[in-house]
């Protein structure tokens, strides 16, 4: 059993005794913590999906430590500027074991807890992992089929176009239009007369 829950903004996938990390929360050591923005639900290959979120369902986290990450080096620069700026990061962070997935307000009872994972509310939708898995063959043999009819009505198109009569296409005979003879031809202008020289006319 599994469920996805958003927590400080984040979505993590929990199990009963799982530890997990998550962004600070205000909270002390040792508080018990409910969590009830849970987006779905996993139950023997039961799986209710929330719209957004699965009604009545909460995530029961122990806060059992406050610790700091990793440090990050964030390093600036800006060549041929003599820029260079150097600092560290560690970010804050809360550690969460998580006790019990279920029903709100019911207790940590193993018969309540199962009686809790399918509760009946008109926002969440219960789908087994068979029914989903059938239902994905059945459209891509859907798919499948429907491109393989594409392919054949395509090449029987094709194939329409090339048996079809051609059409007869006239050819326009060009007939040679005999030239217009120039009737007199112009005189052929003399050269520029040169600076030095005058002209005899």
């Amino acid at each position: 059993m599994y469920a996805i829950v958003e927590i400080a903004g984040q979505q993590f996938k929990v199990e009963e005794g799982k530890k997990i990390f998550v962004h600070t929360l205000d909270a002390e050591e040792g508080k018990n913590l409910e969590f009830d923005r849970v987006l779905l639900l996993e139950d023997n290959d039961k799986v209710l999906v929330g719209e957004p979120t699965v009604k009545d369902i909460v995530v029961e986290g122990k806060v059992l430590t406050n610790v700091k990450g990793d440090k990050v080096i964030v390093f600036k620069k800006k060549r041929k500027k003599g820029y260079r700026v150097k600092n560290g990061h560690r970010q804050n962070f809360t550690q969460i074991e998580i006790v019990r997935i279920g029903e709100k307000g019911a207790g940590p009872k193993p018969s309540a807890r199962k009686a809790a994972v399918i509760p009946a509310g008109a926002e969440s939708v219960a789908i087994s992992e068979a029914e989903v898995e059938t239902k994905a063959k059945v459209e891509t043999k859907a798919k499948v089929e429907a491109k393989a009819k594409a392919k054949v009505e395509a090449k029987s198109k094709v194939a329409e176009k090339k048996a079809a009569p051609k059409k007869a296409v006239k050819k326009e005979t060009t007939e040679a239009k005999p030239k217009k003879a120039s009737a007199a031809k112009e005189p052929a202008k003399k050269p520029a007369a040169k600076k030095g020289e005058k002209s005899k006319e």
